[in-house]
């Protein structure tokens, strides 16, 4: 069975209850997640073996994360110990007109952003993992971290294994001049990667591919497979968003391969929580890849498992496919019995 890991910060969910913002409440509720905490999990779920490479303070805090990533059924051996801290978010849920809300502690300070090379033997990695996941998220933290994922993923390369990139750009992570920043970063890792997590806009504010004055679908079909083409990108994938004016959201999946794309049917729905559905999506689509389904089911599957996130608590979606399957057929009941 391929190894997928993910490499990436580790990091501890504080939400606040319900609907309360952070003034008014005096409770909060802890987790811990990731872009590759989520991916591996949902891939766990999926009977898959996921591992999270990352670095965790040896604390009663760092302990508590392994416990949690355990419980989710991720593999914790390839997790390395060091540093003071762990990287920590508040969220607070949005309602109707008022937005959600993240506010981040000291990240650039935690034992994942502050770790050296040495923390991690990258050949020794390289040969136990067949499958790499990184991410947008993780490149825009700082120069140290960037090195680290352009050598694991020349490293996993080299090895004979496949790397997953999620563009997952952040503009506030970037700051100022974010795209003209970052643009070399992401072209770096392009070349390295055999599927890539991208939209329209990602390849024309980060890669500056032009697109026209067209509709969003006219201007992904333009695209996308020019920057397949310039980077020898294999898969290409990626979501459509709609907020609507009742308050519910939908969504769209497209895939790319070899010239040829597939859409998902669009999907709407009521939303409880939706950080984490982005990489619900990625998670499918490595999952229907590996298990090589026709494009069509990868992308309606992975489009169905980020409508499901959408209705969990938390930023981690632990579906199996028979669920996912289950929520795209349609059949719903009032009452599983």
């Amino acid at each position: 069975m391929p190894r997928i890991a993910a490499f990436g910060e580790v990091m501890m969910r504080l939400q606040v209850p319900g609907y309360e913002t952070l003034v008014q409440s005096s409770r909060l509720d802890y987790s811990f997640s990731g872009s590759g905490v989520n991916v591996t999990a949902a891939l766990a779920r999926y009977g898959h073996n996921g591992a999270v490479i990352t670095t965790l303070p040896d604390t009663p805090v760092g302990e508590a994360a392994i416990a949690y990533l355990r419980k989710l059924g991720v593999d914790t051996s390839l997790i390395s110990r060091g540093g003071k801290q762990l990287g920590m978010y508040f969220l607070e849920n949005g309602f109707g007109a008022r937005p959600g809300r993240v506010t981040y502690t000291d990240r650039l300070g935690s034992s994942f952003n502050t770790a050296e090379a040495g923390n991690y033997d990258m050949s020794a990695l390289a040969s136990r993992v067949d499958v790499l996941h990184l991410c947008g998220i993780t490149l825009a933290m700082n120069e140290a971290v960037r090195k680290q994922m352009k050598q694991l993923a020349a490293a996993v390369k080299s090895a004979g294994g496949r790397v997953v990139f999620d563009c997952n750009y952040r503009p506030a992570l970037w700051g100022a001049d974010g795209y003209a920043k970052a643009r070399p970063h992401y072209e770096e890792l392009l070349e390295l990667a055999d599927t890539v997590m991208m939209n329209e806009k990602d390849a024309q504010f980060i890669l500056g591919i032009g697109t026209g004055e067209y509709d969003r679908i006219t201007q992904l079909k333009h695209a996308i497979p020019e920057a397949a083409k310039r980077f020898r990108i294999g898969t290409a994938a990626g979501t459509h968003r709609e907020i609507n004016d009742n308050n519910t959201h939908s969504l769209t999946g497209y895939i790319y391969h070899q010239g040829t794309f597939e859409f998902s049917r669009k999907l709407t729905f009521s939303v409880f929580d939706r950080i984490g559905a982005g990489d619900a999506f990625a998670s499918a689509v490595i999952h229907g890849e590996l298990q090589q389904y026709p494009l069509q089911q990868t992308v309606d599957m992975a489009a169905a498992a980020a409508m499901l996130a959408h209705t969990i608590q938390g930023d981690t979606a632990l579906f199996t496919e028979g669920e996912v399957l289950r929520a795209l057929s349609d059949h719903t009941l009032d009452v599983e019995r």
